[in-house]
C-alpha cells in the first residue's frame, strides 16, 4: 500500500487522508474537523491569563507580568498601554507619572524632529526614586526607633560599589545630607571618589572602609581623616591593625577603627557564599581578641568604635536577620565589655528586593518582609541584647546597596527580529512524495495510536518518524521537500496534543553579558516587560537571543520560575523591552564581550511640563573606537592602515573615501542601528562610493572630537 499524500492547498476545508482525526478535545484525539479549527484552538490556550476575555486591557497585561507585584509604588501600566513610572513612589500625583514610552522616543527619535538622537540600548535613570528609596528606608528605621523607643539612631551609606557612577553617587550625596548618610568604599578608586563626593556631603556622615587593604589603601584612609571626613577604617584581616597602628603614628592621625566579625549566624542561599564561620571575609572571635589586645597594648583601644558584619545580600526572612543581628549585638557588648569606645553597629548590606513580586522568604528572588519590617527586627534585635547587658544603645548603619539603586534605573532594548513558528499543515503548499518504507511504518503506527485515542503512543511514533527521517535526509535518501512535509506534520501533532504554541526567538539589540551580566554569571532573574502595547493581548512566547557570537547570550529564564516570555507579534515599528531592578551591580559587572560596550544613558526627573518629566542628562554609549582602547588597540593607527589598503587596492580617490566611511563605523556605536540607510552609495561613474551628507552629520553627532572624525567625505 502506498503512503498517502501529505499535501493540500492553503484554502483546503479538507484535511488530507490521516490528517482527519487531529482534535484537541479532553487531552485526547477525536473526530473529523477541519484545520481551520486547529487555529482557533490553539490560540485559545495562549490565553491562559483570562481565558474568557474577549478585549484585553492594561490591567491583563499587569497582572500577567507581575507589573503590581514587583513595580509597586514605582511602576505601573497606563491606560495607553504603557509602561508609566511613579517617581516618587506612592506619593506620586497622577499629573506626576511618567510615560516610560515617551521618555524613549525623546531619547531615541533623531534631532531633526526635536529628539536626543541617541542609540539603543538605552538606560534610564530617576533620580527622584533614589531620593524616595533614601527617604523611605530612612522613615522605616525613624518609625521603628521611636515606636520601639530605643535611644539612639539610624545613619545609614551607600555602598558604591552598587553602582559607581557619578550622578549616582552625586545624588544619593545630595538627597543623604538630611539624614547624615554616608558612602562605603571596598578599594582604592572607590575610596578616592567617595572622598571628592563627600566633600559636598554632611561633614557627620560616614565614610566607612572595608576591604583588603594595603599600606596604600590605610594612608589614603587616614588622610581622609585629616581631611576631616567621618573615616572609619574597618578590619578585614588581623594583621591590618599592625599596619593602621604604624602609619597612623607615622601621620600623626588618630584613626577611628572598626571590625569585620564573622558570624555564625550563615544565609544559607546563594548570597550567602560569603557568610559563617568559613565565610571569605572578617574576623573570628580569637582573631579579635588579639586584635583587641594589640590596640590596647598600643593605647588606642579607645580608637574600636565601629562593629561590622554582614550576612549577606539579599537575605530572605527576618527570622535569618534577627538571629544575626543579636548574634552580632552580643560582639558588640563584649566590646564594650573590654573596654572599646563602642558607638556604631554596623549591619551591613542585606536589604532585599523583591524581583519576581512572590514576597517569598525560599528564594534568592525574593524576600517575604516589607522596608518597615525589616527596620524594625534589625532596632528589636539590638535593644534587647543591649538592654539585657545594660550596653548603650549604637547609632545603627547599614550598607543597603541593592534596595537603594535597583528601582530607579531601566534597560530599555529593542527585539529586532524573530524567529518564523512553523508552519501549520493548513498553511503550506506540500508536494506529493512517497516516504521510504520503514517510514511509512511509522506513520501507519502513528496513525493506529490517534484511533485509540493514545497520545503517549502517537507522539512516540511521531518522534520516531521525524528522527528516521532526519538520519536519512543526512545519508542522502530523502530530499528536503519529504523531510519539510514530515517536519510539518510532526510540528501539527505535537502543537495538537501537547496544546502549546511553539516557542519563537527574538533577537534583542543588546548584550547581556555587557548589561545583564548577573543573568549569565549566577542566574539572577529581572523583571523584563513590554514597555507598551499593553493594552494588546500578546500572542506569542518568546526567549531572548542578544547580538552576541556566544550561546549563552540568550534569556530563557523569567519571574515566576517562566521558560518563555509572552511577547506580541513584531509590528512596523520599534517593540521596546524593558529590564527593571537592574540598577545595582549591573553597570559596574558588565564587561566587553564581543566588543559590545555600555548602554546610552538618559537622566530624568519628574516636571510640571506638558509630559511630566525633563531629560537632564544625556550621553552616548562609547563608540566602536572607545571599545577598541580597552582591549589596547589603537583606532586610528587602525584607520591609517585600513585607509592605506584602500588606496592600494581601489585607487586613491575611491579608497579614500571608501576609508572614510569605515572611519564613521568607528565613531558609530557596535549596537545595530535599524533605522539607518546604507552609508555607501554607488554612482553610475565606475562604482563610486560615497557617504551622503545625512550619514556624515549622523556620526558627527556621536560626541567624538571634531579632529577624531578623520576623514569623512561627502558629495
Amino acid at each position: 500500500m502506498g503512503m498517502p499524500t501529505l499535501a493540500y492547498r492553503v484554502d483546503s476545508a479538507v484535511p488530507p487522508p490521516g490528517y482527519s482525526t487531529f482534535i484537541v478535545e479532553e487531552s485526547s484525539i477525536a473526530t473529523t474537523v477541519s484545520f481551520s479549527s486547529f487555529t482557533t484552538t490553539s490560540a485559545a490556550a495562549v490565553d491562559s491569563t483570562n481565558s474568557n476575555s474577549t478585549h484585553w486591557s492594561p490591567a491583563h497585561s499587569s497582572t500577567l507580568y507581575r507589573i503590581d507585584n514587583w513595580g509597586a509604588p514605582y511602576f505601573a501600566v497606563n491606560d495607553s498601554g504603557n509602561i508609566t513610572v511613579r517617581p516618587h513612589g506612592s506619593s506620586t500625583l497622577s499629573h506626576q507619572e511618567i510615560d516610560l514610552l515617551k521618555v524613549v522616543k525623546k531619547a531615541s527619535d533623531p534631532k531633526s524632529v526635536g529628539g536626543l538622537g541617541l542609540q539603543m540600548p538605552l538606560i534610564v535613570r530617576f533620580p527622584d526614586m533614589l531620593k524616595n528609596r533614601l527617604e523611605s528606608l530612612q522613615s522605616a528605621f525613624v518609625s521603628a526607633i521611636q515606636t520601639q523607643g530605643y535611644e539612639s539612631r539610624y545613619q545609614g551609606v551607600y555602598p558604591v560599589k552598587c553602582n559607581q557612577d557619578r550622578f549616582v553617587v552625586e545624588d544619593i550625596v545630595k538627597f543623604g545630607t538630611p539624614f547624615r548618610f554616608g558612602l562605603e568604599a571596598g578599594s582604592k578608586p572607590e575610596l578616592l571618589l567617595a572622598m571628592s563626593c563627600l566633600c559636598k556631603g554632611n561633614p557627620e556622615a560616614l565614610l566607612i572602609c572595608n576591604g583588603f587593604k594595603d599600606a596604600e589603601y590605610i594612608s589614603l584612609a587616614l588622610l581622609a581623616r585629616k581631611f576631616h571626613f567621618n573615616t572609619v577604617i574597618v578590619l578585614e584581616q588581623e594583621e591590618e591593625v599592625k599596619l593602621v597602628i604604624d602609619i597612623s603614628k607615622k601621620l600623626s592621625v588618630r584613626p577611628v577603627i572598626g571590625l569585620r566579625a564573622k558570624l555564625r549566624t550563615k544565609h544559607s542561599g546563594h548570597f550567602g557564599s560569603t557568610s559563617g564561620e568559613k565565610g571569605k571575609f572578617g574576623l573570628t572571635t580569637n582573631h579579635i581578641l588579639r586584635v583587641v589586645k594589640d590596640l590596647h597594648d598600643s593605647d588606642m583601644l579607645d580608637c574600636l568604635q565601629l562593629l561590622h558584619f554582614h550576612i549577606g545580600s539579599q537575605i530572605p526572612s527576618t527570622t535569618l536577620l534577627q538571629d544575626g543581628v543579636s548574634e552580632a549585638a552580643q560582639i558588640y557588648s563584649e566590646l564594650t565589655r573590654l573596654g572599646a569606645d563602642m558607638k556604631v553597629i554596623d549591619i551591613g548590606g542585606g536589604l532585599g528586593i523583591d524581583y519576581d513580586g512572590s514576597k517569598s522568604g525560599n528564594s534568592d528572588l525574593s524576600v517575604s518582609y516589607s522596608l518597615e519590617e525589616y527596620a524594625s527586627a534589625v532596632v528589636n534585635a539590638i535593644r534587647v541584647v543591649c538592654d539585657r547587658k545594660s550596653v548603650k544603645h549604637p547609632i545603627i548603619c547599614s550598607e543597603s546597596g541593592r534596595a537603594i539603586v535597583s528601582h530607579h534605573s531601566v534597560l530599555i532594548f529593542e527585539a529586532m527580529s524573530t524567529t518564523d513558528t512553523a508552519p501549520s499543515m493548513n498553511q503550506i503548499n506540500l508536494p506529493f512524495i512517497e516516504l521510504p518504507e520503514d517510514a511509512r511504518s511509522d506513520y501507519w503506527n502513528m496513525s493506529d495510536a490517534v484511533m485509540r485515542h493514545d497520545n503517549e503512543t502517537c507522539l512516540f511514533y511521531a518522534d520516531q518518524l521525524k528522527q528516521r527521517c532526519v538520519e536519512q535526509f543526512k545519508e542522502g535518501s530523502l530530499g528536503i521537500e519529504q523531510l519539510a512535509a514530515v517536519d510539518g506534520l510532526f510540528d501539527l501533532v505535537t502543537k495538537i496534543i501537547v496544546g502549546t504554541e511553539p516557542v519563537r526567538t527574538y533577537l534583542v539589540n543588546l548584550s547581556i553579558f555587557t548589561s545583564i551580566p548577573d543573568f549569565w554569571s549566577i542566574g539572577q532573574i529581572f523583571p523584563i516587560v513590554p514597555i507598551h502595547r499593553l493594552d494588546q493581548k500578546p500572542e506569542v512566547k518568546a526567549i531572548l537571543s542578544d547580538l552576541t557570537c556566544d550561546s549563552d547570550g540568550k534569556i530563557d529564564k523569567f519571574i515566576g520560575g517562566e521558560a518563555n516570555l509572552p511577547l506580541h507579534k513584531p509590528g512596523n515599528g520599534q517593540y521596546y523591552l524593558g529590564m527593571f531592578l537592574g540598577g545595582a551591580y549591573q553597570e559596574a559587572l558588565g564587561g566587553v564581550h564581543n566588543l559590545f560596550g555600555s548602554p546610552s544613558v538618559v537622566t530624568v526627573l519628574q516636571s510640571d511640563g506638558p509630559h511630566s518629566f525633563a531629560i537632564t542628562h544625556a550621553m552616548s554609549g562609547p563608540s566602536c573606537a572607545d571599545v577598541l582602547r580597552v582591549m589596547q588597540h589603537e583606532p586610528k593607527l587602525m584607520f591609517e592602515n585600513l585607509k592605506h589598503r584602500a588606496e592600494e587596492f581601489c585607487g586613491i580617490d575611491a579608497g579614500s573615501c571608501l576609508a572614510s566611511t569605515v572611519a564613521r563605523s568607528f565613531h558609530n556605536m557596535p549596537y545595530l542601528e535599524p533605522r539607518s540607510s546604507c552609508s555607501l552609495t554607488a554612482m553610475n561613474n565606475g562604482g563610486f562610493y560615497y557617504c551622503n551628507k545625512e550619514d556624515y552629520y549622523a556620526g558627527s553627532e556621536t560626541g567624538a572630537n571634531e579632529d577624531e572624525h578623520w576623514s569623512y567625505c561627502f558629495a
